[in-house]
C-alpha cells in the first residue's frame, strides 16, 4: 500500500488560515463532503482523476471538485515530498473557474514560495 500524501493548508504571513476558514464556514453536509474529498486526495494522490480533480489549463493549479448542491472547489498544487498545498476554496457559480479565484490561489502560491525559499536559504 502506498504511503498517504500529506496536506498543508495555506497560512498567510499574518497567521490567517483562509482555506480552513472557508471549510469551517460551510454547512455541515458540505463540510463532510469536503473532508471526504480531501481524504481521497490524501489516499490516491496524483492518481486521483475526474470527476474529483481537474487541472486548470494555463496554470500550475489543480481543482479539487466537491460535488453537491454547492459546487465547492479547492485550488491546490503538489509540493515536494508527496504533499499537496491547498491554497484557496470557493463556491463555483459558473461553468468556468473565475479568473479572480485563480488569481487568489496564484498570489498565495507565489507568496508561499517566496516565504519557503527564504526559510531554505
Amino acid at each position: 500500500m502506498d504511503e498517504k500524501w500529506g496536506i498543508i493548508l495555506y497560512r498567510s504571513p499574518g497567521g490567517d488560515h483562509p482555506v480552513q476558514q472557508f471549510l469551517d464556514g460551510l454547512e455541515i453536509k458540505a463540510q463532510s463532503k469536503a473532508q471526504d474529498a480531501i481524504k481521497m486526495l490524501q489516499e490516491f494522490g496524483i492518481r486521483l482523476g475526474l470527476p474529483h480533480v481537474k487541472k486548470l489549463t494555463g496554470t500550475d493549479l489543480w481543482e479539487l471538485r466537491i460535488i453537491g448542491s454547492d459546487s465547492i472547489r479547492v485550488l491546490y498544487v503538489a509540493v515536494t515530498g508527496r504533499t499537496f498545498l491547498l491554497l484557496h476554496g470557493f463556491k463555483k457559480k459558473k461553468d468556468k473557474t473565475p479568473p479572480k479565484e485563480i488569481r487568489i490561489a496564484e498570489d498565495r502560491l507565489a507568496e508561499y514560495g517566496s516565504r519557503t525559499k527564504k526559510l531554505g536559504d
